[in-house]
């Protein structure tokens, strides 16, 4: 490991406690996956990072529940860090049909520890030297340029660092075969290679043309203009990295209209005193329209301690909700509206739960 990566790797333990609480214990965060997950399924993408470039047009109705400190619950990469970042709650849990989400998950919750900035954070997902400490906490535009003209690192350097990230994710205590630390490692060099120019895949096709890369997503802006990312500011990195360090962004393997994992989630918040204040689940639910399950996704919902004004987060990618220049829309709706709407007949169709989105 050479110089470079020293001011991103010299604080390898070091984690921000939020609101003076202390740690959980891997065992714990181990135990709680391993009792939340159900076996994986399969989904034809990659899911890297997200292909919504809309995604933050929803942090205001996100921002106005944070008072509440309510559960988060989501799907797929880290677009959850940003809805996290703005929703604040006190525990968030990523629920994803595809077992190798959670091992991205892990990757990222290894570089939230590793990473004493968001600019070390960066460079460490994309295998950058970070700027030095004097800019390390400048403007997302100055540490995306940064990112964008830094070379990728050299291969013993790589091998040095996911050797050192593999090390972090072991101390989670997840019983992690020499398989699953290849496929994080093969993960992460996705990140390495592509750098901020990575785009969502899926397979066997090429990313479409509007599908927006990495650096869009983290340069991407709110409605007003504003820029809303988890890496955006320092305050909304350090209360993502403040959860993780707490164990409490816990990745799940399941189904949305699963028999075991939603209800398995909906049973432990409950044990906990804990109400769903937002579930992002992206377009998962033209997928179960389409394969007939939606109603047990519905069912599952209806299980879940959610909080009076909790709210569906979902994308769209086609209609009358996507705004030009975009090529996805991202809306919500009430989940007792989508409940008692389901029970009355009113959601039977896909366009029909869209059209009641604002």
């Amino acid at each position: 490991m050479t110089s470079r990566l020293v001011p991103a790797l010299a604080i390898v333990v070091g984690v921000l406690v939020w609101a003076g609480q202390t740690p959980a214990t891997s065992r714990t965060f181990a135990a709680d996956i391993a009792a939340l997950s159900e076996p994986g399924g399969y989904f034809d993408t990659d899911n890297l990072i997200s292909n919504e470039r809309s995604y933050l047009h929803v942090v205001p109705a996100l921002r106005a529940l944070s008072q509440q400190r309510g559960a988060y619950l989501g799907v797929g990469p880290d677009q959850n860090f940003s809805y996290i970042a703005h929703l604040r709650p006190s525990i968030a849990i990523v629920i994803d049909i595809r077992r190798d989400n959670l091992l991205l998950q892990l990757l990222f919750k290894a570089l939230f520890e590793m990473a004493p900035t968001r600019a070390a954070y960066l460079g460490l997902l994309t295998g950058r030297a970070p700027p030095g400490p004097a800019r390390a906490t400048g403007d997302l535009e100055s540490i995306v340029r940064h990112v964008d003209r830094t070379p990728a690192l050299a291969p013993a350097e790589r091998s040095g660092l996911q050797a050192r990230i593999a090390g972090v994710i072991d101390r989670f205590g997840l019983p992690l075969s020499a398989a699953d630390h290849r496929t994080i490692a093969g993960l992460h060099s996705r990140f390495i290679d592509a750098g901020l120019g990575l785009q969502f895949n899926s397979s066997g096709r090429p990313p479409q043309y509007n599908y927006p890369t990495y650096r869009d997503l983290l340069l991407e802006t709110d409605r007003a203009g504003v820029r809303r990312s988890f890496l955006a500011t320092d305050e909304a990195f350090a209360f993502v990295k403040a959860l993780q360090a707490r164990d409490l962004v816990i990745p799940v393997v399941g189904d949305l209209a699963g028999s075991k994992a939603v209800a398995a989630v909906g049973n432990f918040l409950a044990a906990r005193g804990e109400r769903v204040s937002a579930f992002y689940v992206s377009n998962v639910e033209f997928y179960l329209f389409r394969q007939g399950s939606f109603a047990r996704f519905v069912a599952n919902l209806e299980r879940l301690p959610r909080a009076p004004d909790g709210l569906i987060v979902r994308s769209v990618f086609s209609g009358a909700h996507i705004e030009p220049g975009y090529n996805s829309a991202s809306v919500t709706q009430p989940m007792a509206d989508l409940v008692s709407g389901f029970a009355a007949g009113r959601f039977r169709q896909y366009g029909e739960i869209i059209a009641a989105s604002r």
